[in-house]
């Protein structure tokens, strides 16, 4: 049943019908705090953002806070992204394991460029004043195997943005699930990340005539719906092939699906590569319609003691605006 929802939605993309309507042009824009849909991990990155399926490390509690109760080992892992336009993107996370069923997470998120000079219609090659633009948000997570089949996870976030005087401050959710089908290595994801309430800046800008503005209109967090499938064509000893596929319905955009792989040798090399295509849009060439489309991405592993040290990287296409490179260091203990 999978397998046929995933090629109506490719031939969908092929033939540009519209088997699910583009209502991107209807909503895009209405949304606050935009870094939160700045993708995590370069694991995942490098799969194309085709991972809430998948989800079986730490950037889990980006992807999908039901995967960290997948995951065997607590880890760190530090994340670093050179974004469009000489922006700055970093991602901390940590894990721990309460029990064999049971862990917990903690992540910060952060976004920041360098200042800006400020420009007014009257002074508009600036006036030599500066000001500055920045988001972060602080998530702690839990995650539950309620079965050998099925867990769920649950991340309670707070996220900020400062616009020179100005500030934005709300709280939001992830909630997630992870369900093992039974046929083979199959499992099946469902998440809703970034639910909360409307948001509005708080603070007093002045306009060019003195008089301050203390009003500003409220707007909805970037609450996406997922739903992923992965699985192993094969498994060997040495060798692993893991494919996943990804609908992704936002609120602010148009909906779109994903396609990743990931090839693992002895599980100390990865290669991995994916694609984001809008869905209506065609399934060949670069989609236009959408920030980004293909992603690229190789990491190893390093034993080191006990432990095992985890560095990846990622390659993502961002059509319009350029390319972006994400590092990735990750350590278990």
């Amino acid at each position: 049943m999978v397998l046929a929802f995933a090629l109506l939605l490719l031939l969908a993309g092929w033939s540009n019908a519209q088997l699910i309507p583009n209502l991107g042009g209807q909503r895009a824009g209405i949304s606050a705090f935009q870094f939160l849909k700045i993708d995590a991990g370069s694991r995942g990155v490098g799969m194309g953002g085709t991972f809430v399926a998948v989800a079986n490390d730490v950037s889990s509690l980006y992807w999908n806070p039901a995967g960290l109760a997948q995951t065997t080992e607590n880890e760190v892992l530090v994340t670093h992204t050179n974004y469009v336009v000489d922006i700055q993107h970093e991602f901390l996370a940590l894990s721990y394991h309460l029990s064999s069923n049971d862990a917990v997470g903690f992540s910060v998120t952060s976004l920041h460029m360098d200042d800006m000079e400020i420009t007014t219609e009257t002074q508009p090659f600036g006036t030599g004043r500066y000001f500055s633009f920045g988001d972060i948000a602080f998530g702690a997570t839990y995650s539950r195997k309620m079965t050998d089949q099925f867990s769920f996870g649950v991340t309670l976030r707070y996220a900020e943005e400062t616009l020179d005087i100005l500030k934005m401050r709300g709280l939001m959710a992830d909630i997630g699930t992870y369900y093992w089908t039974g046929l083979g290595t199959s499992r099946f994801a469902v998440v809703v990340s970034n639910f909360g309430g409307d948001v509005a800046p708080t603070g007093e800008a002045p306009q060019l005539s003195g008089t301050p503005v203390t009003s500003f209109q409220s707007f909805s967090p970037p609450t996406r719906f997922k739903i992923g499938f992965a699985m192993e064509p094969f498994d060997m000893k040495d060798q692993r092939l893991t494919t996943s596929i990804e609908l992704n319905h936002p609120n602010d955009n148009a909906e779109n699906f994903h396609l990743g792989i990931e090839y693992a040798y002895q599980e100390r090399l990865f290669l991995r590569t994916g694609v984001k295509r809008t869905i209506g849009g065609s399934l060949f060439g670069p989609d236009q319609t959408g920030s980004s489309d293909v992603g690229l991405g190789m990491g190893v592993v390093v034993p080191f003691g006990a432990s095992r040290v985890l560095v990846d990287y990622a390659f993502a296409n961002f059509n319009a605006l350029g390319n972006i490179h994400m590092f990735s260091v990750g350590v278990t203990y």
